[in-house]
């Protein structure tokens, strides 16, 4: 396995779940003065756990305002869902908090699983194949149009794409992405970063230009040295509303900088 050389990062996916705005606004900004690196949000129109009709706030224009509400954080979706909007339109969309938050956005993309939010907002659910196969039309659609803008972004968006589907999802991470996202223990990692490199093998991409990333619970040391070992440099935890708890974010902070530069 060609384990990239990279710098250890923390994330926080900061659901937008069961809380009034300010307090969601006012977490963000007390991730950043702690030390994260990313801050996450997703993109669902209800929440996924507790109350299924409880406050929820819409992904992206979160986004742009987060663009404006912190200052050294990289900000993105984990994950936009390919369904919801025109692959044009969300490269502009993109663009557009590029510039705001003054090169800072990861574009993060996914193909959708969230029954509900199709349903209520009215677009076609379709099959997981279709939802994947929908994706693998519109990346090189959001490339093109990147290509395209002008004002042209402030850099090369990383896109991070999401998901551990070994046949259809892993070969777009390594024809498209900068950051792939999985979910999952040790073993469920090694597994498909294996395979992930096999895809990148087939398509001639060295693996090492991918960021590699995960989903973490529990204590850094039950599973942040195996992941490291592993070339995962980019640990995300996660935080809902209505009262963020951010103690599990301090603890993998504090293991970061506790890591040899």
């Amino acid at each position: 396995m060609n384990v990239p050389s990279r710098p250890t990062r923390i994330g926080l996916q900061l659901q937008p779940q069961h809380a009034d705005y300010d307090t969601i606004r006012r977490t963000a900004v007390e991730a950043e003065e702690l030390g994260v690196d990313v801050l996450f949000n997703w993109d669902h129109f209800y929440p996924l756990t507790g109350d299924p009709e409880g406050k929820h706030f819409e992904c992206w224009t979160m986004l742009g305002a987060w663009a404006e509400a912190t200052s050294r954080v990289e900000i993105g979706a984990l994950v936009t869902c390919n369904s919801y909007r025109n692959p044009d339109l969300l490269a502009d969309m993109a663009r557009t908090v590029d510039h705001i938050s003054k090169g800072r956005l990861i574009l993060g993309i996914g193909a959708g699983w969230f029954q509900k939010d199709y349903d209520e907002y009215g677009f076609e659910y379709g099959t997981r194949g279709s939802r994947l196969n929908d994706l693998a039309d519109s990346l090189p659609r959001i490339e093109q149009r990147l290509g395209k803008l002008n004002p042209a972004p402030t850099r090369h968006i990383p896109l991070l794409v999401g998901g551990g589907g070994e046949k259809k999802t892993l070969p777009l991470v390594a024809r498209h992405a900068s950051i792939w996202h999985g979910f999952g223990d040790v073993e469920t990692a090694r597994r498909k970063l294996a395979i992930l490199d096999q895809h990148c093998a087939h398509v001639g991409r060295d693996p090492s230009e991918i960021e590699r990333s995960v989903g973490v619970h529990g204590a850094p040391e039950e599973s942040g040295p195996a992941l490291r070992e592993l070339g995962v440099s980019m640990f995300t935890v996660d935080a809902s509303g209505p009262d963020y708890n951010l103690d599990s974010l301090r603890e993998w902070i504090a293991w970061r900088d506790s890591l040899p530069q």
